[in-house]
């Protein structure tokens, strides 16, 4: 599956200078002779923020300010956080988008996502927040930098990220169980709260996309453009063996949940097979290769051949509606 990596806050997306307002104040905005304390966000919570940015150098100071204070509940250690986020590049008395997820639908932040001045930003914050932060090298990527985005040691970071939701790393489906597959089908294990097992059948795959409802969720229905959070085991038909998932494990200590956008980040067999699937739901994915990585002549990162049929067991554990 081509999946939106769970980091991908902190790797490029989609770089448009023009999804989100960005400024420039006078030397003289600057508050107590501190740039970065002067840099400015307006705008409501989950639109596309207006950001003004001093056009002087920043300091080596470490900013952060909550202009939204969200009712929401804290967020929890180790739990990764649903946000849209806008990111800019402060470099000497210039400054630019880098990149922004409020048109094209917020991404997860993980729980260790290694900024330390992100995290400390971040810490004690409510849902329904609006955190700006002013990351000095120091406090971001360090003299490396980052060069997927075309961040070096010398650049300042600015972030604003309206904190929408968060997903325990063991996040799992929630409804009521309906079926364990079986048959012709692969059969799942319906345990919760931990990667499913999968053992798939000797028989021959189907030829079309098989959709199962292991456990059927009580929550909102998925339509293209949702953004989706999700677990998933992905089993090699032809193998009988995982090779990908998203859970937590001995050997992945650090999975999570990731998300996507519905129609288009994912698998045609993902985009074909979810809408209508309510959130809280566990199901099974059998994708053939004309829907999977067949036409891209497999995956041979993953071992998958270009006829191989592919397992998915998902579980939908949340959904953000694109923003009106």
């Amino acid at each position: 599956m081509r999946r939106v990596a769970a980091s991908s806050l902190l790797i490029p997306l989609i770089a448009v200078a023009t999804l989100v307002g960005c400024g420039s104040s006078s030397p003289s905005a600057t508050s107590g002779g501190n740039a970065n304390d002067a840099v400015k966000v307006t705008g409501a919570f989950d639109k596309s923020p207006t950001v003004t940015i001093p056009a002087v150098a920043p300091t080596a100071k470490l900013s952060y300010t909550t202009p939204i204070k969200g009712s929401g509940a804290k967020l929890a250690p180790g739990d990764s956080t649903l946000a849209n986020v806008a990111i800019y590049k402060w470099t000497g008395t210039k400054s630019k988008l880098l990149d922004s997820t409020y048109k094209m639908g917020p991404q997860l932040i993980p729980s260790g996502v290694g900024l330390p001045g992100l995290a400390t930003a971040l810490k004690g914050s409510t849902l329904g927040s609006r955190v700006v932060a002013v990351l000095p090298p120091k406090y971001g990527y360090g003299t490396q930098g980052n060069s997927n985005i075309g961040v070096t040691g010398k650049d300042t970071l600015v972030w604003v990220l309206d904190l929408l939701q968060q997903f325990p790393a063991t996040a799992s489906a929630s409804g009521s169980a309906q079926s364990h597959g079986g048959g012709t089908l692969p059969t799942v294990s319906n345990k919760t709260g931990q990667a499913p097992a999968v053992s798939v059948p000797k028989n021959t795959p189907p030829s079309k996309l098989s959709v199962t409802t292991l456990i059927k969720g009580s929550g909102p229905k998925l339509v293209a453009g949702d953004t989706v959070v999700a677990q998933y085991v992905g089993v090699n038909w032809r193998t009988n063996k995982v090779f990908s998932e998203s859970w937590p494990s001995s050997a992945q200590p650090t999975g999570a949940p990731f998300s996507f956008q519905l129609g288009g980040q994912v698998i045609t067999g993902w985009n074909d097979g979810l809408p209508g699937v309510t959130v809280g739901s566990r199901v099974m994915l059998v994708i053939p290769p004309n829907l999977a990585y067949g036409p891209t002549g497999g995956q041979a990162s993953a071992g998958i051949k270009k006829n191989d049929t592919l397992v998915f067991v998902i579980d939908v554990v949340g959904v953000q509606p694109p923003t009106t």
